[in-house]
């Protein structure tokens, strides 16, 4: 096909019911590039002999060297299809069609822009490996799409590795191609079955709440009679895949062919006698033709008799047929009856030549054309803007922040996709791409016309007689282009409703955009440039329709990395449920020159808005640290800042991953610090002993700390409405600054993104948990230490918890047993909370004065610290719980004593004495009464090789201390598929030793799981003889715990106890007489 204009493209994007956004998801080598190559030789951007080869979209170096995708990439492709209309087959009606591909990253440390291409799509492509078959990130696109609610097309990719390497039977390969359906679907099937589980807990929730009402108001009856509250049934028939409705495709990217079932179904239909569409329900699965009457029968009818099933003689037969004749036996006679068969146009020097495998790509290309297939797919299975959005975006919209508080005209507009110039204009920028600036189209070198031609030789003898330098713009053009050698960052979008035009004037609304303060977070900017997405080009447009995605312009300093821009001052924040895994790796940069930090300072900003999963971070000591997601994140951070936003040398630090320190009951623990008290309370006094009390700390059950975890962002937002209104009603200030902090501090963001994507806020359905209210914490947190054994008494102080810490959201709980605090989990709406609140601060009574509550900020800013900074190696704590049992303060006796005494008692000095003695206490009890452990971050790893290398792996993951979780073998395959965990403090450089290792044949797939136990003691000294025999009297085998520890203090520049032993000495030398 030729060169399809960008004229005919941007005509198009005005017709948003033949529009179509969908994103090519996979998990990584499944072919997505590959087959991108081949739709974008439809519409001739690249030879259809190179496609496959070229890897259009993967523009970077580093992308073609390593052969995979690292950013996602958009193009716009046309498609014209042609229907048959009414009872006439001869009667053709065509259309034409948009089709706006995104390309999307399979490794798993480029997570962050599937998600970014999912949000701005309205269906998917999913490619799976037909041998390799469903893999950890299969998973991951899938949950994805579940997600987003975008409807996806299955495409089974590499049919042509079952005939080439697994030399499978077309019998075989059939059962294989099913069983491998079956596994797609079951995980299709337990995303709906874990929502559908929610689904019935909030129904049953809502019928005990009816049921109460009633008790209360005196009725009888249960609350399940009452009408209206049936339960809802969804069907699950839409959401799986099978080929008779057009959503299966099988296909072989590598050699440019694909084909559906029906495209088989319109051949046999004349030859068979039977209908299409009831052929295309039989061509798939246990179906059986029967050769004397001509009918189709199932297998329970077979009666013994050995037939094919019809999707083997009909499609696989003749399939392997060609590879067999083409590839494998090479034989010319069958490759020309073949040929003539199909009546395909190759030439005889192409049929007598001995490239075997083009020759295979020319026939099956010109039989089974991939393009043809999947974007016949995807025009008549995914729906267009208009159907999406009315199905996807009511839901979205009403979950966004405040959404009540938007004009209900902006939802209409959005939801029916309105693209009249009078309504409002609503879009999500998903991600900020770098685009050097020589590479925009208005920079970029252009053909003159031969009247311009002339005019421009005409201007230069002009010049040279008036002995004068000949400005014309070409002259001018290449000087601009040499003094703005830098990059610029361009909007990547999505208009749901209303036009933008070039010099409109929107409002950008940042991902913390509230429309209840809408003052906040909200910038105005002009809209520069609008761009048509064609890959490694862009093509410069005046407007854009509802419907499309495209290029925005004027962004810059604008938003960071997301955001949504609207025509008027209150839209929704779209922004602000886009979910994106948290990074892990930490590296600390600094310029190989000291006169280049401000190149590195500003390179580092462009990178923050340009790379949509990096965090750039300045810390108290004055260190630039970027977060990244794993080690080839990192690679691709570091070169891009010295080859492109920086451009200077930098100089990274080894890098620095996190850890967590906790307290277990150990079997062999020291006796209590205090014998006359319980194990782990610590008695303390400040201010000359005006001040007494006792701390107990005490690990929490494993359950608790889990359930604080996964809802981190409930605990959040509970603290934030709670110090707001603290703040409104009280005047607190020290509410207000948490209040801000909760708000804008971006580690608290990142531990809360961090619990999201790793431990369960988002459920096995990929539906997110909703935000849980301070009853219900009550209530689930009771039950949770009353399940548990050595923390049951802890079940009647849960509604005293007054702190969560560290950065008030972590996993370690503040008690306070006198009841004198403010309690933290009670709802805002319970009657008289604030007025309690203020009661509380009544200081009438000498005897009542002095209480926990006027103490309340300095014994929770101690808890802070003391939980941030652990005593191991000044790591977060985890699971731990400290209880305030007793708080004392002698009050003065004189009226004038007691005014002094108050204001010695509330002074920085006593705030600082509360730290430190708080610390103290907390570190002494950590370290001596209970057993102290570390807790490593840890990968999920997932290898995939042959029995020859099987070994080898396991030497691999056992040298870096990996535990193998599982092994299975593919059925159908030689591969075996290994699970295991790995730290990730022993990753780095793990993938390219286990290839090294299995010589390439082995890839390891590395997920971020969580923080793991290592259970060790870092104290520990051997005791018994046989721990004196294994480990010598000085315990001088080393303990890993023990050496970590040990590297992360002296890291931090913490005293670090080591052994030294000073080498030179000589053996002593006995002379003679």
């Amino acid at each position: 096909m030729s060169l399809v204009k960008p004229g005919k493209l941007v005509e198009l994007q005005s017709r948003p019911a033949n529009v179509r956004n969908f994103c090519l998801l996979a998990h990584v080598d499944h072919g997505k590039t590959t087959l991108a190559d081949n739709l974008l030789a439809s519409n001739g951007i690249i030879s259809t002999k190179l496609a496959g080869t070229v890897r259009y979209l993967d523009s970077r170096p580093d992308e073609m060297e390593r052969g995979i995708t690292m950013k996602s990439s958009a193009v716009s492709l046309y498609f014209q299809l042609r229907r048959r209309s009414g009872q006439d087959d001869r009667a053709e009606t065509t259309e034409e069609y948009l089709l706006n591909l995104i390309d999307s990253p399979g490794h798993v440390d480029f997570a962050s822009e599937v998600s970014t291409a999912s949000r701005l799509c309205d269906g998917a492509i999913v490619l799976v490996d037909a041998v390799e078959g469903v893999c950890s990130q299969t998973i991951t696109v899938l949950r994805q799409a579940w997600e987003e609610r975008i409807k996806p097309v299955l495409v089974i990719n590499k049919l042509d590795r079952l005939i080439t390497e697994l030399k499978l039977s077309p019998t075989e390969a059939h059962v294989h191609l099913v069983r491998l359906l079956e596994q797609v679907n079951a995980v299709m099937g337990s995303f709906f079955a874990g929502e559908r589980i929610i689904d019935d807990l909030r129904w049953r929730e809502k019928l005990e709440e009816r049921a109460e009402e009633r008790r209360k108001a005196g009725e009888t009856g249960s609350g399940d009679d009452l009408p209206g509250d049936d339960f809802d049934e969804k069907d699950d028939e839409d959401i799986y895949f099978a080929p008779e409705k057009g959503n299966v495709v099988l296909a072989s990217a590598y050699d440019g062919w694909a084909f559906r079932v029906d495209q088989f179904a319109a051949l046999y239909e004349q030859k068979l006698g039977i209908k299409r569409t009831l052929l295309k329900k039989v061509l798939w699965g246990d179906f059986y033709l029967d050769p004397k009457t001509r009918k189709v029968i199932p297998q329970r009818h077979l009666k013994g008799r050995a037939l094919k099933p019809m999707f083997v003689q009909f499609v696989l037969d003749n399939i392997w047929a060609v590879y067999h004749s083409a590839v494998l036996e090479r034989d010319t006679e069958k490759i020309e009856k073949i040929i003539k068969t199909l009546n395909l146009k190759i030439l005889p020097r192409d049929v007598k030549s001995k490239d075997y495998q083009g020759l295979l790509r020319n026939i099956m290309h010109q039989w089974l054309p991939l393009s043809s297939a999947i974007l016949i797919s995807v025009v008549e299975y995914l729906p267009s803007p208009v159907a999406a959005q009315e199905s996807r975006l009511p839901d979205i919209l009403d979950k966004s922040i405040s959404a009540d508080q938007v004009d209900g005209t902006l939802k209409a507009a959005a939801v029916s996709c309105s693209g009249q110039s009078d309504s409002a204009a609503l879009a999500y920028v998903s991600k900020m791409v770098a685009i050097p600036r020589k590479e925009l189209p208005e920079n970029q070198r252009r053909q003159l016309t031969a009247d311009e031609m002339r005019a421009a030789s005409t201007r230069r003898r002009t010049a040279a007689e008036n002995g004068t330098e000949p400005t014309d713009d070409v002259t001018q053009q290449d000087t601009d282009d040499e003094a703005k050698d830098d990059d610029v960052l361009v909007g990547f979008a999505r208009l749901y409703c209303g036009k933008i035009k070039v010099g409109d004037k929107l409002y950008a609304l940042g991902p913390k955009f509230d429309p209840a303060r809408p003052d906040k977070h909200r910038v105005e900017i002009v809209v520069e440039k609008l761009y048509l997405m064609m890959g490694r080009d862009l093509v410069a447009i005046e407007e854009v329709p509802a419907g499309n995605v495209f290029g925005i312009r004027g962004l810059e300093g604008k938003l960071l990395k997301n955001g949504t821009l609207c025509s008027i001052e209150t839209g929704y924040n779209l922004a602000g449920i886009s979910s994106i895994g948290a990074p892990i790796v930490r590296v600390a940069l600094e310029p190989a020159h000291p006169q280049d930090l401000p190149k590195l300072i500003e390179g580092l900003r462009l990178l923050n808005q340009a790379d949509s999963c990096v965090e750039v971070r300045l810390q108290e000591s004055g260190e630039h640290v970027i977060l990244t997601a794993g080690e080839l994140h990192l690679e691709r951070c570091l070169k891009d800042l010295r080859e492109r936003f920086a451009r200077c040398e930098i100089q990274a630090s080894a890098p620095i991953v996190p850890f967590r320190e906790t307290i277990v009951r150990g079997l062999d623990m020291k006796p209590p610090y205090n014998k006359a008290l319980p194990r782990g309370t610590m008695l303390c006094s400040i201010a000359d002993e005006a001040i007494q009390f006792s701390l107990r700390i005490r690990p929490l059950p494993s359950e608790v700390v889990d359930y604080l975890v996964r809802h981190a962002a409930s605990i959040r937002h509970l603290q934030l409405d709670r110090a707001r209104a603290l703040e409104e009603h009280e005047g607190d200030e020290n509410a207000g600054k948490a209040a801000r902090e909760l708000e804008n501090d971006d580690d608290i963001a990142l531990a809360v993104a961090s619990a999201a994507a790793t431990t369960g806020a988002i459920n096995d359905s990929g539906a997110e948990s909703q935000m849980k209210s301070a009853s219900d914490m009550l209530d689930d947190l009771r039950q949770l230490f009353e399940q548990s054994k050595d923390a049951r008494d802890l079940a009647a102080h849960v509604e005293r918890i007054i702190a969560f810490g560290p950065r008030r959201i972590g996993p370690n709980v503040l008690v306070d047993a006198t009841g004198q605090a403010r309690r933290l989990l009670q709802d805002l709406s319970a009657s008289g909370f604030l007025e309690a609140s203020i009661s509380n601060l009544d200081m009438g009574s000498s005897e009542g004065k002095w209480t926990l509550r006027n103490f309340e900020d300095f014994i929770i800013s101690a808890f802070q610290l003391a939980t941030d900074l652990g005593p191991l190696c000044h790591e977060p704590c985890h699971g731990v719980c400290v209880v305030v049992e007793e708080f004392k303060v002698s009050s003065a006796p004189t009226e004038t004593e007691l005014a002094d005494q108050e204001a010695r008692l509330l002074s920085p000095t006593v705030r600082g004495a509360f730290v430190t003695q708080f610390r103290e206490a907390f570190n002494t009890a950590f370290t001596s009464d209970w057993s102290p452990r570390l807790m490593l971050a840890t990968y999920s790893c997932e290898v995939q090789c042959s029995a020859d290398v099987l070994g080898r792996v396991y030497a691999v993951l056992s040298k870096r201390r990996g535990r193998v979780l599982s092994e299975e073998i593919k059925e159908g395959t030689p591969f075996f598929s290994v699970g295991a965990t790995l730290p990730v403090v022993e990753s780095f450089g793990f993938g390219d030793h286990l290839r090294k290792q299995t010589s390439g044949q082995a890839q390891p797939q590395l997920v971020f799981k969580g923080f793991e136990l290592l259970d060790q003691d870092p104290f520990w000294v051997p005791r018994t003889e046989d721990e004196l025999e294994d480990f010598g009297v000085m315990g001088d085998r080393e303990i890993e715990a023990r050496r970590y520890v040990d590297t992360i203090r002296a890291r931090k520049g913490l005293f670090v106890e080591r052994k030294v032993v000073r080498g030179g000495a000589e053996k002593q030398r006995t002379l003679k007489r």
